[in-house]
């Protein structure tokens, strides 16, 4: 129960920094191998640099915010986490607006592997 305290805490933290684009706070809190989603074009990104390219590409081209709703820990240990998540472009305009739900693997309290679950 405790660590599932302590994960849902770090996880909303990485939320709040993600929306505030707080690229570097972001990365300290991954794996140096983390391999992360790429939901803009598929596949995953690998590592520090990938994340960082990654995000880099994607706030130039729209703004994403996403506001966890929900969190769960399946049986293999992996956190699920409900979002409301809301894509605008940069002008305002609402692309997207939906829940999703993210997954997280952890190991020794940094994320290993993030996925998208639609």
């Amino acid at each position: 129960m405790k660590a599932m305290l302590e994960n849902t805490a770090l996880l909303r933290h990485i939320y709040e920094r993600f929306n505030a684009r707080d690229m570097e706070s972001l990365l300290k809190t991954m794996h140096l191998d983390v391999i992360w989603a790429n939901g803009m074009e598929g596949g995953h990104v690998f590592g520090h640099d990938g994340v960082r390219s990654y995000w880099t590409r994607q706030w130039a081209m729209i703004d994403p915010h996403v506001e966890p709703i929900g969190f769960s820990m399946d049986a293999n240990g992996a956190i699920a986490v409900e979002v409301h998540q809301t894509v605008r472009d940069l002008e305002g305009s609402v692309l997207s607006d939906k829940t999703v739900q993210h997954l997280f693997h952890l190991e020794n309290a940094l994320i290993k592997r993030f996925d998208i679950q639609n």
